[in-house]
């Protein structure tokens, strides 16, 4: 599933509006999935939680049968994180594909990343005549949990709380500088108030005798620039594509040394923009320029880390 970049087209089928109307509930129902020519009875709810208070269509969950995906596509596959448009326009759909763009970027900057897989979909609402056309949009797939720890020899980290002193110094630099890359500022390494273990869009895995920080869920980022998109009222900043960094104070060589790597990755980084299919020519200069903005910035390195030694938490 993961493994390829290639654009997978599915058909899901089913109760749709049903489905967005009681955003709220979190039941599965009956849905039927095409891909590659190959059907799949499977169950979908609705995820997520400030994009279903914020979004016409939410996120959803797609939960396979094992004995139902053989040895087609999603041979393997349990459930699955599908992100979707947030609401039917072409801004929204922009915003997806530059979400998008922003995993395929950290993929550039570590292999302990989320995985994604673009998908054209085709939704057929069940709930309404069979006559209506179909909506057809771009969205995407997140490699499991799972997956990543068995791809990466770790596991996923349950734990109430991080000590700086537990992580991979190289990852986390890595994740601080690429968030400050992005523009993101919608995550922390604390723990949220309605969650039970850390992090806030951030997960952690144990490798070996190391914690690694795995990012996720950029939608609020500079980058891709939502219209819901605020930034917290605390950080001082007017919008979002405004850069803050939000890393924790570590090693500055650690800094320095993420820096110059992702620096070095600039001209495959800037590559995966013109690369997402369907995303506009004005969305693609305008996300080139903004990450050209960080490497202009990155030019003088020393002055740049030092900024971000400054304002760590």
């Amino acid at each position: 599933m993961f493994e390829s970049d290639d654009v997978l087209s599915i058909e899901l089928t089913g109760p749709l509006s049903s489905l967005v109307k009681n955003k709220d509930n979190r039941e599965e129902r009956p849905f039927v999935l095409r891909a590659n020519g190959v059907e799949h009875q499977i169950k979908v709810r609705v995820r997520g939680k400030s994009r279903i208070r914020v979004c016409d269509f939410p996120p959803l969950r797609l939960n396979f049968s094992e004995k139902d995906t053989g040895q087609s596509v999603f041979a393997g596959q349990d459930k699955l994180k599908l992100v979707t448009v947030c609401n039917n326009s072409a801004y929204s759909q922009a915003d997806t594909l530059e979400e998008y763009a922003a995993y395929k970027i950290f993929n550039l900057i570590s292999d302990v990343s989320y995985r994604v897989r673009l998908v054209q979909m085709t939704y057929r609402d069940t709930d309404k005549n069979e006559s209506k056309e179909p909506i057809v949009r771009y969205n995407f797939l997140i490699e499991p949990a799972s997956e990543l720890a068995q791809r990466v020899g770790g596991e996923p980290a349950q734990v109430p709380g991080v000590n700086l002193s537990t992580l991979d110094k190289q990852q986390a630099a890595s994740v601080f500088v690429f968030q400050y890359l992005i523009g993101n500022t919608d995550w922390s390494l604390a723990t949220g108030d309605d969650d039970d273990s850390c992090c806030h869009n951030v997960d952690l895995y144990d490798i070996e005798s190391r914690r690694f920080v795995v990012p996720f869920d950029f939608d609020l980022a500079g980058l891709v620039n939502a219209k819901y998109a605020k930034p917290d009222p605390s950080f001082n900043i007017s919008k979002v594509t405004k850069r803050l960094y939000r890393g924790y104070c570590i090693s500055p060589e650690a800094l320095k040394d993420a820096t110059s790597a992702i620096t070095a990755e600039k001209g495959d980084i800037l590559a995966v923009i013109g690369q997402v299919p369907g995303l506009p020519d004005r969305n693609v200069k305008r996300t080139e320029k903004y990450l050209d903005r960080f490497f202009v910035q990155a030019n003088d390195a020393e002055k740049l880390v030092g900024s971000f030694e400054r304002k760590c938490l």
